[in-house]
């Protein structure tokens, strides 16, 4: 993204703790205006206050939503889509495949499985409501922080609702379908300006999903955000659309991701749950 940072908008999702956290702090401190979401008010207030305080900008603000509510990433999306311009939209936000959450299955407020729900279908709508925005805003760069745990979607039952259910399954369920999105949406935006990437920022950092499942993590906090902050806005990846990283190296995604017949059916089941919400 060839733009000065003092000129750049951006928004993370999940920023009031882990590596969402972490990422608005660096670019808040790099002198971007940045918008953080979470789902707890005072968390957002709390993050805000933090980020001001560590970096000295002002131009942090805040936005609430639960992303296991459609309806709530819908009026997310709105408020957003009013700001004059946005040129970065880091979809960070999820919930792991066991602890803090539970490892069962569960459902979002709208039905549908809560891990793909929250981890795929929310930034699906989130992305495709502020296209509009972000086009008209370019260059801008999308950038979803998926995973190396990955699952091809059986679209027999995408929702694991007759198979077996894991938490594992499920997470690694959505996190291809992060991908497989990613890559459908950077061909279908390759005149706009837009470009669309996703990665794996780092492996088991110490966030509280993974202390909470493992008790352990292997890299560190830094090291997920200096990976994403490169796909973010390193210059070398101004024309670098569609692609997957392992941290800092371009790497190949389960093959279910470049499959266009998939990308056609996850797109297709994806407009089919979201519904109205799209509108």
């Amino acid at each position: 993204m060839s733009r000065d940072p003092k000129e750049t908008v951006a928004l993370v999702t999940g920023a009031t703790d882990g590596l969402g956290r972490a990422l608005a702090e660096r670019l808040a401190a790099i002198g971007m205006a940045v918008h953080i979401h979470g789902r707890s008010a005072d968390k957002l207030a709390r993050a805000r206050e933090e980020i001001v305080a560590a970096t000295g900008n002002e131009s942090v603000f805040t936005h609430r939503a639960d992303l296991a509510s459609l309806a709530e990433v819908r009026a997310l999306a709105d408020e957003v889509a009013r700001i004059d311009a946005l040129h970065l939209l880091i979809n960070n936000a999820g919930i792991g495949s066991g602890l803090p959450d539970s490892p069962d299955r569960e459902e979002s407020v709208d039905g549908i499985e809560l891990r793909f729900a929250v981890n795929y279908l929310a930034g699906f709508v989130l992305t495709e409501r502020l296209l509009p925005l972000l086009e008209r805003s370019a260059p801008a760069r999308i950038v979803m922080v998926a995973s190396l745990g990955q699952a091809a979607l059986d679209f027999d039952d995408p929702l694991l609702e007759t198979s077996y259910y894991e938490g594992r399954r499920a997470y690694a369920q959505s996190k291809l379908a992060q991908i497989t999105y990613a890559n459908d949406l950077a061909a279908r935006l390759l005149a706009t300006g837009i470009t669309v990437n996703s990665l794996h920022p780092a492996t088991f950092m110490p966030t509280k999903i993974v202390i909470d499942e493992r008790g352990t993590s292997v890299d560190s906090l830094d090291r997920g955000v200096e990976s994403t902050v490169r796909v973010a806005v390193d210059p070398e990846l101004d024309t670098v659309t569609g692609h997957f990283f392992d941290r800092e190296k371009e790497t190949r995604a389960e093959a279910q991701a470049y499959d266009p017949d998939a990308q056609r059916r996850l797109r297709e089941l994806s407009e089919r749950l979201a519904g109205d919400f799209l509108q």
